[in-house]
């Protein structure tokens, strides 16, 4: 049973250039979110941008109980997008999920299980025997995702086989905790909350999901890898200097 007015489930949205994509995603969850008896409510996050999103996701305001549209005055980062949506939430679910919704919306329930079952963080995962990947992406792409999860655990070791899968729900105790201590901005930030929720002794499960690619990727595959190897050495630093306890 759902207390009323209160809101159970955030959705939070990062979004930069995403004019194309946001509106058919947006139309997916809220068709999603009406089939429930519970308050909800969706934060999708500008980060800056050259094109015409804003508008876009404006025209869905009155179609959902709440709609929140946050903007960042200049790029900050996708990291910085997540966390400031996150912080900003008010539901007791806190779910984030990429502009593109290359894990389907309805995958949501499979977490929403691992979180009534008692852990504090539940995540998609594509890394695992009974994930579903239906489109792949492109041969060099999933490549350098495997290397770059065998570079985390040599680096920081989270414990966890996919941690870039864009599809994470966090309870709201979780969600406060971890995201305060949040410091990477750029797309490496999901090594760095679940490397947080670890070492804040929450429990997190790690969740089979269907994942279908999405071919306009934002992330450039060769600078944004340099960023995320040189942010997995802050990490360590951080990890080591304590500041995630």
């Amino acid at each position: 049973m759902y207390i009323k007015d209160k809101i159970y489930l955030s959705v939070v949205i990062p979004a930069y250039n995403e004019e194309k994509r946001i509106g058919n995603t947006l139309e997916k969850i809220i068709s999603y979110l009406k089939t429930k008896d519970f308050k909800s409510e969706i934060i999708v996050v500008i980060d800056g941008g050259t094109d015409s999103t804003i508008e876009v996701v404006k025209r869905y305001e009155q179609l959902v109980y709440k709609l929140t549209i946050i903007e960042n005055e200049t790029t900050m980062g996708k990291g910085y997008s997540v966390r400031r949506g996150v912080l900003e939430s008010k539901g007791d679910f806190v779910l984030f999920t990429d502009a593109d919704l290359s894990t389907p919306i309805s995958e949501a329930e499979k977490l929403f299980f691992w979180l009534d079952k008692g852990h504090d963080v539940a995540i998609g995962s594509r890394g695992l025997k009974a994930s579903q990947v239906e489109i792949h992406q492109s041969f060099i792409r999933e490549s350098m995702g495997k290397l770059f999860n065998k570079i985390i655990k040599l680096i920081v070791c989270t414990g966890i086989k996919d941690t870039q899968c864009g599809f994470k729900c966090f309870k709201r105790h979780a969600a406060d905790n971890v995201f305060r201590k949040q410091i990477i901005r750029g797309f490496s930030f999901d090594v760095e909350i679940l490397l947080i929720a670890r070492r804040q002794g929450f429990r997190t499960k790690e969740v089979p999901v269907r994942w279908l690619n999405s071919p306009h990727s934002t992330v450039h595959i060769i600078k944004d890898s340099l960023f995320m190897l040189y942010d997995l050495f802050r990490m360590k630093y951080y990890d080591l200097s304590k500041r995630y306890c």
